[in-house]
């Protein structure tokens, strides 16, 4: 079995990693700290009649990387935008201070940068608004994954509900509206709704009038409508720029002629603008010359940890070294994987 396991962890080996802490709005005792492989294994045991063998345990976007990689040599990052958001890369292994096994051929390693915790330190004060603050000290972990909460999925619908009804209740939006309605509800404004609204290309706001019914919102107008789709594209764009932001500063770093980019998760498959919005920012920010493309890779975690899994086991059963200097590149060859958890 090939385990995507989609939470920080201390990865100690390819089918042995540590959960660090719960995101994502998850919680659950007696989890933190311990194996997770392991409590897979027992659980398991205890569930099914089967014996079941974890041989890798791999972060979604480390799975997403690896599938994309298996059918484009020049994927060399992976993405999540959906529930939550992280990003990791290939590195030179004589880059990564805290690698401590042995460092043989391929000499590059997957770093897992965890970047949703991006500004736990504070160093995002400068960027969060009074509506990123309430949703953080509202959320079930307070002060942490801050950048994750400016981006993923999990977070806008709320951001967005927290704007609108900060100018309902200034009398900015909306004549009257039923103190009881969804509106002023948290976690009832959900993402989607931001897609289904600025999926929206005329004048009629068939899509954000629909959401606004779903809501409980029963009096607004065409101007109403207008700023609704105005504070959801704000917002989007706010995160498809800082991911793009973060993207651009490993693309830049690798310093890759031509690299693409893998990227899963619901918000960027069902955004309408999120794909363009990120593509024109990173196009700003990277250095010149330097190419880039993004790629859709569906499931991509799931598959890739089924990919790393098959590998693992070919690589187990291999009885002698491969030259791999002097094979044609059409022949398969056994892949050293690595994969190290970032702080």
């Amino acid at each position: 079995l090939g385990f995507t396991f989609s939470f920080p962890c201390k990865q100690e080996g390819l089918a042995k990693a540590r959960l660090s802490k719960w995101t994502k709005g998850f919680r659950c005792e007696g989890v933190v700290g311990e194996d997770i492989c392991n409590l897979l294994h027992e659980a398991l045991k205890r569930r099914t009649n089967c014996s079941v063998e974890i041989v890798a345990i791999v972060n979604d976007a480390v799975g997403t990387l690896m599938s994309a990689a298996h059918v484009d040599r020049k994927c060399e990052i992976g993405l999540i935008l959906g529930t939550g958001c992280n990003a990791c890369y290939m590195e030179d292994l004589g880059n990564v201070e805290t690698w401590d096994e042995e460092k043989n051929h391929p000499d590059q390693v997957i770093i897992n940068t965890e970047w949703g915790a991006f500004g736990d330190n504070g160093c995002l004060d400068f960027l969060r608004t009074e509506y990123d603050r309430e949703l953080d000290t509202f959320s079930i972990n307070p002060g942490r994954q801050i950048m994750e909460k400016m981006i993923s999925g999990m977070y806008m619908g709320e951001i967005v509900r927290l704007v609108l009804e900060r100018l309902t209740m200034e009398g900015l939006l909306f004549r009257s509206v039923d103190s009881e309605c969804e509106l002023f509800e948290r976690g009832r404004f959900y993402t989607k709704y931001v897609s289904e609204i600025e999926s929206d290309t005329d004048d009629f706001f068939s899509n954000t009038k629909q959401v606004l019914d779903e809501v409980g919102v029963e009096n607004y107008s065409t101007e109403d409508c207008k700023i609704v789709k105005y504070v959801c594209t704000l917002i989007s764009a706010r995160a498809a720029f800082l991911a793009a932001a973060g993207l651009a500063t490993l693309i830049n770093r690798m310093n890759k002629s031509d690299i693409t980019i893998a990227v899963d998760g619901s918000l960027y498959r069902f955004h309408p603008r999120f794909h363009n919005l990120m593509c024109l920012k990173i196009q700003e920010l990277v250095k010149p010359g330097l190419k880039f493309k993004l790629a859709l890779s569906h499931d991509g975690s799931g598959k890739g940890a089924a990919l790393t899994a098959a590998v693992s086991l070919r690589l187990r059963n291999t009885k002698f070294p491969v030259d791999t200097e002097n094979v044609p590149a059409s022949r398969e060859m056994p892949v050293n994987i690595g994969i190290k958890q970032q702080a």
